[in-house]
């Protein structure tokens, strides 16, 4: 249904279409989506849990692993669930007001998501090259600044995107090829002119995306030089082994990033829709999955953790002096 304003067309509602061509594998597809989104919210809120009770934990590193897991949480959460609801369901419609606040989420959260990883990449920095100083330059005060300002910043970049495609007139129907309310799926909906939001929605991404893989990449060459520098090879092996889980997590959630930008912008002759929808999905929900594993696998301090808790040796509430 469309309503028809004095100046523009606004549409009542969207339907989301789902992964189109592959309609008939919708439940096929919905099971591993299912399970991933089950281990992502499981494994977050273990993750959450821990370094909330456990004391050990209570360490700059530990709070910035708890952003990235409730940035991740709030990530997948905006966007499973309806994809979920499409697949077994087929409940298609999405009311615009509603497609609007799911499109902030997903925008937000994702930038969230990139500051986080660049804020770790900090820490892992500090840690390495500073490791006298590591304790008074990341206080607890620090951490919470930085913290808010990568929220912020975030927030601040996407509400200008949202008022954009809340502005368009849409007059090409109101069926999205999609499982979610992307910015560029809304857009092209519209037959005004979404110039600005194409511009726009680049240079955010470059503001953001683009700013914390500088700031990755000159942390990361500055803990290799570092590195290198240290006369032990086993001191160079522990120094790197306190960096894997990191840098697993910036893999997982800068190569779906890639490919879902440059489908945007040079791909879609070229790759399936289907593809790049699926791979969409697997951007939001693959680093939800994998982070609390993977930082549950390489950190010894999480792995005790969690050894300590099923073996019911001791209370999970730490008491050491």
């Amino acid at each position: 249904m469309i309503i028809l304003n004095e100046t523009d067309v606004t549409p009542v509602s969207f339907i989301l279409n789902g992964i189109p061509g592959l309609e008939d594998m919708h439940m096929w597809i919905s099971f591993p989506f299912c399970s991933m989104y089950i281990v992502a919210m499981v494994g977050n809120c273990g993750l959450l849990y821990l370094i909330c009770y456990e004391d050990s934990l209570h360490r700059s590193m530990y709070y910035f692993l708890a952003m990235l897991s409730l940035t991740d949480l709030v990530m997948c959460s905006s966007t499973i669930p309806k994809a979920l609801c499409i697949f077994w369901f087929h409940l298609k419609k999405i009311g615009f007001e509603e497609c609007l606040v799911q499109m902030f989420f997903i925008h937000t959260f994702t930038g969230m998501e990139s500051g986080v990883l660049m804020l770790m990449a900090l820490d892992r920095y500090v840690a390495i090259c500073y490791p006298l100083r590591y304790a008074t330059i990341l206080t607890n005060s620090v951490i919470a600044k930085v913290g808010l300002a990568t929220f912020l910043r975030a927030v601040l970049l996407i509400i200008p995107l949202i008022f954009f495609t809340k502005r368009l007139p849409y007059c090409k129907g109101n069926i999205i090829h999609h499982t979610y309310c992307d910015q560029l799926s809304v857009a092209k909906l519209s037959c005004g002119n979404i110039k600005a939001n194409v511009i726009y929605g680049l240079i955010a991404a470059l503001l953001i995306g683009g700013f914390d893989i500088l700031c990755i990449t000159i942390s990361y060459t500055m803990i290799l030089r570092a590195v290198v520098s240290l006369s032990s090879a086993d001191a160079r092996q522990k120094a790197f082994s306190t960096c894997t889980a990191h840098i697993c997590a910036i893999v997982f959630s800068y190569s779906p990033a890639f490919f879902c930008f440059f489908f945007n912008r040079f791909g879609s002759r070229t790759i399936p829709p289907s593809c790049h929808i699926i791979v969409a999905n697997i951007y939001l929900l693959l680093p939800p999955t994998m982070n609390p594993i993977v930082y549950g696998v390489k950190t010894k301090q999480i792995r005790d953790c969690i050894i300590k808790i099923f073996s019911g040796s001791k209370n999970i509430k730490s008491h050491s002096t």
